[in-house]
């Protein structure tokens, strides 16, 4: 009986820490499809997309510009964006997750210049409550 005990332990202590990193990865895989939905839906403007994946009292921060905006507001400004990502491309990778936050490092790739941004997305529930937008550089070489 002692054999088939000490044979359990080695196997018990693998097993958790399976769990353990599983479970730290699971967060993030499940936010992931509303990271990619957004990046997508961003890339063409598609205000009801957009619009759909945010939380009704989100908030949207754009750290190195001061500004912060309601969902309403956000969506408001969809014309002009809609604009600016004419011809862009915006590139994305999840950097971390820690619970209800994801950490994104994008490159917004505009005809005219690029800009490297680290995004924060607080989801729950499968909606965006919160999005944190700081550049971190004025080029994407660095992506």
């Amino acid at each position: 009986m002692q054999g088939r005990a000490a044979l359990g332990r080695p196997f018990s202590a693998l097993a958790g820490m399976a769990l353990l990193l599983y479970g730290g990865f699971t967060p993030v895989l499940a936010q992931r499809p509303v990271v990619e939905e957004w990046y997508a839906a961003l890339a063409v403007a598609d205000r009801s997309k957009l619009e759909s994946l945010l939380a009704p009292n989100a908030r949207i921060r754009l750290g190195d510009l001061g500004i912060e905006q309601t969902k309403a507001e956000f969506v408001d400004s969809l014309d002009e964006w809609e604009a600016a990502v004419k011809g862009a491309t915006i590139r994305h990778r999840i950097e971390s997750g820690d619970g209800a936050v994801t950490t994104v490092i994008a490159c917004y790739d505009f005809p005219a210049n690029d800009v490297l941004l680290r995004e924060n997305f607080r989801i729950e529930a499968g909606l965006i409550l919160e999005n944190s937008q700081d550049a971190i550089a004025e080029s994407c070489e660095s992506y």
